[in-house]
């Protein structure tokens, strides 16, 4: 493993790997598969970071690593100075065709490498600090001279959210009612003009009147402010924004005009990007295979379905990483065996180094895929869940346990998740010898 990750890191990769979950960093370290998207995708953000605008959709089926594949991204784009948002898309919670729930949720969600969800807040003061520090750049302004440069800051504000004034002048006036509050030590006002300017409903009046601002955000406000937000982003030093928008799949589920809606905005959304009415914005879906191929998904669409539109060879190492889909084949069973001596060396024991040996991953990859009707693909959660809290734990900690002779794989029904379940056989505990 050539990813140096530190102590630290590795105590949080094997926590959630124990856990069952994704872990939220160190994903370099997990990559399997991945090194031929990686010159693509940072030419896609170098392209971001230049001022341009970038959609990508990403399918695969449940299991084959869309979320992994999206976070890892995500902490590439962080290291390059991106802020990041994973939404997840879903019928009650944040439905597709409410920008303006997508846009809240964006905002709860932002975070980026010095800071964890939200980062909203912080962008915000760093904004703050970057337009006074660009205003008193030129010297002509004394620091000490306050009502100066309380005037340059905000001639600076104007000039650089000019075209979004025009568009959307709310988002504009409060930023500067927030600038203004955060100046003068007006705390309450500043937290409920912050609590607007990201989307959320129900701000007290008392707030809204000190910037000069009316109502909650609507659906078509939600992608001014978005240009807004990118805009604050660029200004306070960030490249840009990776936003993705997971498990769009779940619109094949919903009423079929809540469904129409959902796709119309989503290609309504693509057609900005496009356009690059997003400046500095990665926008990336993920969704399976009959998300994009079937009836009740993209092809529904027809205008979608073109945008979309993307061949693939049945041999997916042919696969062009420069298209506007990109395939997760899933994983082999030589992939889980070599994501098992990867973290394996994270881990960190002699004791786990000397008593798993390749040959017993290999064994144990089997066996859970075995257990999952044969079905590699859906195999990788369950696969490190086991080995980190089953198998590593106990071989670092008891001398005289002997994995081959000791352990016993069961699968729970409880501790899988649906897809997971229905690829057992049986829905009774199967126990496989290992």
């Amino acid at each position: 493993m050539s990813v140096e990750i530190s102590a630290r890191r590795r105590r949080d990769i094997i926590d959630a790997l124990r856990r069952g979950v994704v872990p939220s960093n160190g994903l370099d370290a997990l990559a399997v598969g991945l090194d031929r998207f990686t010159a693509a995708l940072d030419d896609d953000l170098d392209r971001v970071s230049g001022g341009g605008s970038v959609f990508k959709a990403v399918r695969g089926e449940y299991g084959a690593g869309k979320t992994f594949f999206t976070r890892w991204l995500a902490e590439r784009a962080k290291r390059r100075g991106f802020a990041t948002a994973e939404v997840q898309i879903s019928e009650l919670e944040t439905p597709l065709h409410r920008m303006e729930t997508v846009y809240r949720r964006l905002v709860e969600h932002l975070s980026t490498e010095q800071f964890s969800p939200s980062a909203f807040r912080p962008v915000l003061d760093g904004w703050i600090f970057a337009l006074e520090e660009d205003a008193l750049a030129g010297g002509a302004i004394a620091e000490e001279d306050a009502e100066a440069l309380d005037r340059a800051v905000g001639d600076l504000l104007e000039r650089r959210l000019g075209e979004i004034s025009r568009s959307t002048p709310g988002f504009a006036a409060a930023l500067r009612g927030y600038r203004a509050a955060v100046g003068s030590g007006d705390h309450s006002t500043a937290d409920g003009l912050a609590a607007w300017l990201g989307g959320q409903p129900h701000v007290a009046a008392s707030a809204r009147r000190a910037a000069g601002v009316k109502g909650d955000l609507d659906h078509y406000a939600a992608l001014s402010f978005l240009r807004g937000l990118l805009t604050v982003l660029r200004d306070s030093g960030h490249q840009g924004m990776l936003l993705v928008l997971d498990e769009v799949e779940t619109l094949q589920r919903v009423r079929s005009d809540a469904r129409d809606k959902a796709l119309n905005s989503l290609r309504q959304l693509i057609d900005e990007v496009h356009a690059d009415r997003f400046p500095g914005l990665m926008l990336v879906i993920t969704g399976t295979p009959a998300f994009f191929d079937g009836p009740q998904g993209v092809q529904r669409l027809a205008p979608l379905a073109q945008r979309l539109a993307t061949h693939f060879d049945s041999e997916p190492r042919w696969d062009n990483p420069r298209a506007t889909q990109l395939r997760l084949p899933g994983f082999t069973t030589d992939a889980l065996v070599e994501l098992g001596r990867r973290v394996r060396a994270i881990y960190g024991s002699p004791d786990v180094e000397s008593r798993v040996d390749d040959d017993y991953l290999s064994t144990l990859a089997g066996a859970v895929s075995g257990a999952l009707g044969g079905q590699v693909g859906v195999a990788p959660r369950v696969y490190l869940k086991k080995l980190v809290a089953d198998v590593f734990d106990r071989v670092d900690q008891f001398a005289d346990w002997d994995p081959r002779r000791h352990y016993e794989l069961t699968l729970r029904a409880d501790e899988l998740t649906e897809v997971e379940r229905n690829a057992v056989a049986s829905a009774d505990d199967i126990e496989l010898p290992l």
